[in-house]
């Protein structure tokens, strides 16, 4: 009988960019081992498009995502819980058979000023530290 894949929730205020890059990235590396999702503490309502655009630029689409609240989660068994930003980690409660708790913050990209072009900028930087820490930990998951 196959056992379902344990889930990595990874949460942001907004769930509008950070946490559907970190989604993106630690899907693509340890999907095939872990049922990742997202979730915000107070959800936008939308994916930013340009987190859309960095992440197709590097392979991954997230242009299906959704922006939703953690409360989609609390009858769940999330095993593990990933915060990327200050103040989802401060909302974060604790889940129903939660085993690890992670805070990695980032900067928040939707903050960026400027041009488009200085804005993707910010992004793609945003992006590719999470890309490092992300891919890492998924690397460590496939090989469990």
């Amino acid at each position: 009988m196959p056992t379902e894949k344990p889930i990595v929730l990874i949460l942001c205020t907004g769930n509008s960019c950070r946490s559907h890059i970190a989604e993106g990235i630690l899907r693509k590396t340890a999907g095939a081992v872990v049922d990742v999702q997202s979730a915000g503490s107070k959800p936008s309502g939308y994916v930013h498009p340009l987190a859309i655009k960095v992440m197709a630029e590097i392979g991954i689409d997230i242009s299906q995502h959704r922006s939703k609240p953690l409360t989609e989660f609390l009858e769940r068994k999330v095993e593990t819980v990933i915060t990327v930003c200050g103040n989802a980690d401060q909302a974060c409660p604790i889940f129903p058979g939660q085993v690890n708790r992670h805070h990695w913050p980032f900067y928040d990209p939707a903050h960026a000023e400027g041009t488009e072009e200085e804005k993707l900028r910010v992004f793609r930087q945003v992006r590719d530290e999470m890309r490092r820490v992300f891919e890492a930990y998924g690397a460590g998951r496939s090989d469990r």
